[in-house]
């Protein structure tokens, strides 16, 4: 039978990871609760890397989130099965919508700038929409 030092290099890896996770989910939600408040920056996928980080780092913040009022249910259609509900694909296409064009409008960035920035949004609209629905 084999034993670990509680020392070993192993253990210590095992632990940093664990950390490592840790640290990322709680900075993955708190850019996620960010993005409640800024149009062009999205809540969801900041949230689904939070739960993918805590799934590995701690099962009570991975419950709190998939269990949370008013994301639960997206997060757990989207680790479970990959899928995006109709109102979710709506909100989220009318949000990157109502972002680029404040960003257009604010920010009067350059013919490349908006042609890149509304190329992006396109492209992650399209994903969206693209999903299964549950």
């Amino acid at each position: 039978m084999k034993f670990i030092n509680k020392t070993s290099p192993q253990l210590i890896a095992s632990n940093l990871k664990k950390i490592t996770y840790l640290l990322s989910g709680f900075l993955l939600t708190g850019i996620g609760i960010i993005g409640l408040f800024l149009p062009i920056m999205p809540t969801t996928v900041f949230l689904i890397g939070a739960v993918f980080c805590f799934s590995r780092s701690s099962k009570r913040f991975e419950y709190l989130l998939l269990n949370h009022p008013r994301f639960g249910e997206t997060l757990t259609n989207w680790q479970m099965h990959g899928t995006i509900s109709k109102p979710v694909k709506i909100i989220a296409s009318l949000g990157m919508s109502v972002g680029y064009i404040l960003f257009y409008l604010g920010g009067q960035p350059s013919l490349l700038l908006a042609s890149v920035v509304a190329l992006f949004l396109l492209v992650c609209a399209y994903y969206v929409i693209s999903r299964p629905l549950p």
